[in-house]
């Protein structure tokens, strides 16, 4: 567990002392920090949150709950551990925020866990997809993904279409790490062979000596994970560049095809398949509603897993924020969203009462052209998956 100073936790008990249930009753403003990269080369995770939170709450008519809605942004800059646990602490004690959402990286997230658990205040998780994560404070909640959810389903579907070698290529942290357990675990439970796994430095620019040593395994395809941003668009860049394709090697992926790079890719991402929970061209009366709702709060915004993860974590919040009539009371607010059921852009989906964990749909993706854009067509639903991570 991440060591906190023994004057940060009393500052945090005396901020707990002054938020006990009913003494924020009178207020109309409630406060929310949302904390991830506005800066440097992941900023764009910052811009998805912000278009899709504010879209929501816009959506609702610009209050939740009755209650008018501050949104306070803090800037972590990428994967940041020390800063974002500064940053939240400051979010906690000075500024008095009743929730928290946003956290991109899973380092991030794991670091503000003794903060929201010694302050009971919930956290709702935008994106970071380590399943780990929920464990570490009872105040955690999660509206984005886990590797293993949407890893679980991609692995049987390789094994029932006759891949009997892959190579797992992941970048080397929480989530790569991850995502290369589920694999590995799931497709040898159904036949198939990891015959070789490759972790990336998450520093990692150029991918051409890892995917040549792909070339050289004899899989017939290989599963990958990347951040979203650079390391994503320099791994299929060099995928392509490498021949993989024309040599038969099938690209088994979760969220390289993610909508913000889609259309940077160009021809060479057609047929590229990918397991995920949301894609743009999700055929739904929500998802119509959010895309909408996006383009109106800004014309240039996307729709894609992170704005889709602000929107539904802002959801989860308006919900507790009803559950506690807008009055600082952690405990009640977790135990309502526990008890969460709501139909999302993405599709119907539910907060596992257990884990505190979104419970979705997950869809096999192909990249088809539609409109002359780049889509991800939802090709199968495997229906609903839970984090099959914290089973292990």
């Amino acid at each position: 567990m991440t060591f906190v100073p023994r004057r940060a936790l009393a500052a945090l008990a005396a901020a707990c002392a002054l938020a006990v249930p009913h003494a924020n009753a009178q207020a109309q403003t409630v406060k929310v920090g949302i904390v991830g990269p506005f800066s440097g080369p992941f900023a764009h995770y910052g811009t998805l949150f912000r278009n899709g939170a504010e879209a929501y709450i816009a959506s609702q008519g610009g209050k939740l709950a009755g209650k008018e809605i501050e949104l306070i942004y803090r800037d972590t800059g990428g994967p940041n551990p020390g800063q974002t646990k500064t940053l939240v602490q400051e979010l906690i004690v000075k500024d008095k925020v009743d929730y928290l959402g946003g956290f991109v990286f899973t380092p991030n997230a794991f670091a503000v866990a003794p903060l929201i658990q010694q302050s009971q205040t919930p956290a709702v998780i935008f994106n970071a997809a380590t399943s780990a994560i929920t464990d570490k404070s009872e105040f955690f909640i999660r509206t984005s993904y886990t590797l293993w959810q949407v890893t679980v389903p991609m692995a049987q579907w390789a094994a029932k279409n006759n891949i009997k070698k892959v190579v797992t290529a992941v970048t080397d942290y929480g989530p790569g790490i991850d995502a290369e357990n589920a694999f590995k675990s799931e497709f040898a439970k159904q036949g198939g062979t990891v015959v070789e796994s490759i972790r990336m430095p998450i520093a990692t620019n150029d991918f051409a000596p890892f995917v040549q040593r792909i070339k050289a395994s004899g899989a017939q395809a290989v599963y990958t994970f990347l951040p979203g941003g650079p390391p994503n668009l320099g791994f299929v860049k060099a995928y392509n560049e490498n021949g993989l394709a024309k040599a038969g090697i099938q690209f088994l992926g979760t969220a390289e095809m993610d909508e913000f790079d889609l259309q940077k890719f160009g021809d060479s991402a057609l047929g590229l398949t990918t397991a995920f929970h949301y894609s743009a061209a999700h055929d739904s009366p929500a998802n119509k509603k959010f895309i909408e709702a996006l383009k109106k709060r800004d014309p240039a915004a996307v729709a894609n897993y992170a704005s889709v993860g602000a929107w539904d974590g802002m959801h989860v919040i308006h919900k507790m924020i009803e559950a506690t009539g807008g009055q600082k009371d952690g405990l009640k607010a977790v135990a309502a969203a526990r008890a969460l059921q709501w139909e999302s852009p993405r599709g119907p989906v539910r907060i596992d009462p257990k884990t505190r964990h979104i419970v979705q749909n997950v869809y096999l993706r192909k990249v088809e052209k539609a409109g002359g854009q780049l889509v991800n067509k939802e090709v199968q639903n495997f229906g609903p998956q839970i984090d099959y991570g914290l089973d292990k």
